[in-house]
């Protein structure tokens, strides 16, 4: 592990000890928690952001892919 210093307003800095007493974890397993979430949090917003661009640039019609089962056989 690496040691870095951060710079929090007093205010931000007693909600942290307060979370981090009831969890009873120390500020750094809270801030490590925390961070965690947040690039969770980026991650997942990244993933749908692609997902979401490939769809407007290719549309799938989710109905194509029944026209061949719901079609009669040809006889």
């Amino acid at each position: 592990m690496e040691t870095v210093q951060i710079v929090l307003d007093a205010e931000l800095l007693e909600a942290a000890d307060r979370v981090a007493r009831r969890r009873r974890v120390n500020r750094s397993a809270l801030v490590r928690e925390a961070l965690r979430a947040y690039l969770k949090v980026l991650a997942t917003a990244e993933r749908e952001r692609r997902d979401r661009r490939g769809y407007e640039n290719r549309p799938a019609d989710e109905f194509d892919i029944w026209d061949k089962v719901a079609a009669w056989p040809d006889e």
